[in-house]
């Protein structure tokens, strides 16, 4: 954007040479060259410090990794790739005959269980009132029973603690969606397996929420970003456009400073990393229209309300940056 406003200022200087016939020589040129590096210079410096820019920007999204609670062979994936989802649809299935027999075999073994705990709790119940009667119960006969009955209970709890978790398990065996949103680059078929490993996800889902715009910017600038300041967005997918926005939030850390609790020493290197401030911006304007796709390049460009004159230099080489984008080179 710097060589745009250099030759900005050259075009100008060429055309005030050639309209006023002005003499090239030694004093005419070295004055306009001397001329251009005060001026351009100061409104460089004017214009980026207050007015920060950056080409280092993009729409960012929240994917969530989708991996199964158990394991199975797929035996079905109704929804297809790229499709809107609501809340709880259907991912896909696992067989689930293993997971049912669980729940059955569980569910036979509390039904008899709790025959037993209800069985030893009526004869508790009989030697009990028995020993309060004075008949010919002892106290260790009355004890061995409680200590039946409280046995029963404990096996009861465990096998219902096994059923519920077999029914989760069977529960699990349907996967659905997190949230709103769309599954992208589906690959999962019938007949594959779905392992619970997080390493191992089988499909990825794309969270329905509102467009986040993510730009770096040189920490030289951090004095001039703040939330609520006027923001333009440019996409390298749109050209000729410019969209309005607003700072919505400076975040507060920058990743090459992070640290972790490990087995090895820091050195400077880490020290050697500068880094750049990330900045979040909220876009004014509705570009659902446009239908791009998420994770697209942009450019933003920030306008502090310090030497406010000055941004409308940034806001004209942030427009001709826009029309640039009409030319199509290969990267």
């Amino acid at each position: 954007m710097d060589l745009l406003l250099i030759l900005t200022y050259a075009a100008l200087c060429v055309g005030i040479f050639k309209v006023f016939k002005i003499p090239l020589n030694k004093w005419t040129v070295p004055t306009a060259v001397l001329g251009g590096i005060v001026i351009v210079g100061a409104m460089l410096l004017l214009m980026n410090y207050n007015h920060p820019f950056t080409p280092l920007a993009r729409q960012v999204y929240v994917a969530t990794p989708i991996v199964p609670t158990v394991r199975g062979i797929v035996t079905e994936v109704p929804v297809a790739p790229n499709q809107p989802l609501k809340q709880g649809d259907v991912l896909f299935r696992i067989d689930d005959a293993r997971y049912q027999d669980e729940v059955d075999r569980y569910a036979a073994e509390l039904t008899a269980a709790e025959a037993e705990r209800d069985r030893t709790l009526a004869a508790f119940k009989r030697y009990e009132e028995g020993f309060k009667r004075g008949g010919a119960f002892t106290e260790l006969e009355l004890d061995n029973r409680r200590q039946l009955y409280l046995s029963a209970e404990a096996t009861m709890q465990k096998v219902k603690a096994q059923l519920s978790k077999a029914e989760v398990d069977l529960t699990e065996t349907v996967v659905r969606a997190p949230t709103d949103g769309y599954v992208t680059q589906l690959a999962l078929r019938p007949g594959m397996m779905a392992v619970p490993l997080p390493l191992r996800p089988v499909m990825v889902f794309i969270n329905e929420d509102r467009d986040h715009f993510i730009g770096a910017f040189n920490q030289k600038s951090l004095l001039r970003l703040r939330e609520g300041y006027e923001a333009e967005i440019i996409f390298e997918a749109l050209p000729g456009q410019v969209f309005k926005a607003e700072v919505s939030q400076v975040l507060p850390n920058i990743a090459e400073g992070q640290i972790q609790a490990s087995g090895a020493l820091l050195s400077s290197d880490l020290l050697l990393r500068r880094g750049r401030s990330f900045v979040e911006v909220r876009l004014l304007e509705d570009i659902s229209d446009h239908r791009l796709p998420d994770g697209a390049h942009a450019e933003i460009a920030v306008y502090s309300d310090s030497f406010t004159h000055v941004s409308i230099i940034r806001r004209v080489l942030l427009r001709m940056k826009s029309w640039q984008n009409y030319l199509f080179l290969e990267h």
